[in-house]
């Protein structure tokens, strides 16, 4: 058993009848105080209280709650700070001057966990993950001898992860030195731009990302320096800061490869380029948008060879990819792909173009904007400055004799309304809506002005999807799943089943996850309920019918991605619940 609930135990807040109940469950020693506190017998909040008053009487240490993945450390920071009179701070919202830890050895820092913020007239504020560590106090101080040091409390975590990336800006030194110097010896903002090391550094940015895995950029100026995050499996994480005096050159150097205009900085702009990155060409969409301390600068990163990828390679489950195959074999009517704003929707619409690519067949699609170009394709870009939206493009395309459409998106009724003609009129067409689930479209459709009977006559099939993290292989380890946790799923979960997650290494940057695959649910459109949707009958009712057709809900279909061991059940609860 744990010193923790031996503590409990001893000190009465937690009756040993309660234990002995668990134990006889076969639940793991280990985890017995969590089942206790999500029983409700001992509430989160009056445990942290006892683990503060612990660690302020020196009985405890923070590294301690390491072992207890269900206690925040950041909860009992928080409690504890507000005791000693000191502020918790969360450093992924703050903007930190790295210019302070110049002239420090990382290793001194490194060993008292701890992380130099910025500095005032009067203070040097540092971040500290134990307060209460007399040593640490006093040797920071001597570090900045000129001001007296000011503590603020924050997660050993992310202390480690700024450490990490002033590890990483030492390296970047001799770049940022070989950049300024190269500048100061220009006179011309033209010069400057062209500058080979501002190159350099672009291709540096770009060779990170990508390594990293990152579908987008994102080059952020602050008040004090400029940030470059990486969105890496759905999630940003800081890759490089830059001192602020390198963001100029580097934005104008970027909108130059765009072809944008570098002189208007005051409104948005969009733009793409080409470019190759470790052998292999890859497309940047690139956008700007003005923002107090500068343009904020996303790049998409557009992989050509995603475009070519395969339906069952991009995570699809054989019952899934044969129910859309049948759609997508219809001769005519319309297909929708649903599911909210980064769920791999065009991912799926191209993987979809792929399989109905044929030489016999004129395939053209309305996009705003094209990110994959491919052959054999009529892609047209939407330009609403020159007045054709999609609805236009649609108009044009039906005179286009072709026999397959794919809409980008359909953002509303007019769009809608053309499409479901095109369907009717013996045209195949696959698009995108924004709704939760693949049912919700139905209504949704009807409330966007759509006509029941036309609705029933042109839908095909419906796809719902979402995208999930996959465990990373390295650090995979068998999961302990809360008895409560496995009456709240009931049937969806046999007995004895097996649930995996990843505890965090190098090869996945402590996240226990490395890329990312589709859950997804596909409806398709049986007589029976094609009379249903023709009749307006309820959402319940469709649900009812669509079922005994044999539809698995996208939940079900990401249980079953959790039993295969491909994700944890946390992220499916995250994404799909």
């Amino acid at each position: 058993m744990d010193r923790l609930t031996k503590d409990l135990l001893d000190d009465g807040l937690i009756m040993q009848a309660q234990v002995d109940r668990l134990l006889k469950k076969e639940v793991d020693p280990t985890l017995i105080l969590k089942h206790i506190t999500q029983s409700g017998f001992m509430t989160i909040d009056r445990l942290v209280r006892y683990i503060v008053d612990k660690i302020r009487k020196g009985i405890y240490e923070i590294p301690m709650l390491e072992d207890y993945d269900y206690i925040k450390e950041s909860t009992v920071l928080s409690k504890l700070s507000d005791g000693i009179n000191l502020e918790f701070i969360d450093l992924d919202l703050f903007d930190i001057d790295h210019d302070l830890t110049n002239n420090i050895h990382l290793v001194q820092l490194q060993k008292f966990n701890a992380l130099p913020l910025y500095a005032d007239d009067l203070y040097v504020y540092i971040a500290l993950n134990d307060p209460l560590n007399i040593e640490a106090k006093e040797s920071l101080q001597r570090l900045f001898p000129r001001k007296p040091i000011k503590l603020k409390v924050a997660v050993s975590k992310q202390i480690h992860a700024h450490l990490f990336k002033v590890e990483l800006k030492d390296k970047e030194k001799v770049l940022v030195k070989k950049i300024r110097d190269e500048l100061n010896s220009i006179s011309t903002i033209e010069e400057q731009q062209e500058a080979s090391s501002i190159l350099l550094l672009i291709d540096v940015i770009l060779n990170a990302c990508i390594k990293q895995r990152a579908s987008d950029v994102h080059i952020e100026p602050a008040e004090r320096n400029c940030s470059v995050r990486g969105r890496i499996d759905g999630k940003l994480s800081e890759i490089f800061i830059f001192p602020k005096d390198i963001y100029a050159p580097l934005a104008s150097r970027l909108k130059l490869l765009a072809n944008l205009d570098i002189a208007e900085k005051r409104k948005p702009q969009d733009g793409r380029f080409s470019t190759e990155v470790g052998k292999v060409e890859y497309d940047f969409r690139i956008s700007t948008l003005p923002t107090l301390y500068g343009e904020s600068i996303v790049m998409r990163v557009l992989d050509k060879q995603k475009a070519l990828v395969k339906l069952e390679e991009a995570g699809m489950d054989k019952v899934s990819y044969q129910k859309l195959l049948t759609g997508l074999n219809a001769p005519y009517g319309i297909i929708l792909v649903t599911g909210p704003t980064g769920s791999g929707k065009t991912t799926t619409l191209y993987g979809a173009l792929n399989e109905l690519k044929d030489s016999a067949d004129k395939v053209i699609t309305v996009e705003d904007p094209v990110e994959y170009r491919m052959n054999m394709i009529q892609q047209v870009q939407v330009n609403t400055k020159v007045g054709l939206g999609f609805a236009d493009a649609l108009r044009s395309i039906l005179r286009q004799d072709p026999d397959k459409i794919m809409i980008g998106e359909i953002r509303d009724q007019e769009t809608l309304e053309i499409a479901i003609k095109a369907a009717l009129t013996g045209h195949l067409v696959i698009s995108t809506l924004h709704t939760n689930d693949s049912i919700s479209a139905i209504p949704r459709m009807a409330d966007m002005g759509i006509e029941h009977y036309l609705i029933s006559g042109a839908l095909v099939a419906i796809q719902a999807q979402r995208l999930v993290r996959k465990i990373c292989k390295n650090c995979k380890t068998e999961e302990k799943i809360s008895p409560s946790t496995f009456e709240e799923l009931g049937e969806l979960i046999p007995e004895g089943a097996k649930f995996y997650t990843g505890t965090g290494c190098k090869e996945c940057n402590d996240t226990g996850y490395i890329g990312r695959e589709m859950i997804c649910e596909v409806l398709n459109i049986s007589d029976a309920l094609s009379s249903l949707i023709a009749k307006a009958a309820s959402k319940e009712m469709m649900l009812e019918q669509a079922t005994k057709d044999g539809f698995i809900p996208i939940f079900q279909n990401g249980i079953q991605k959790a039993l295969d061991g491909v994700t944890s059940l946390e992220e499916i609860l995250r994404v799909a619940k």
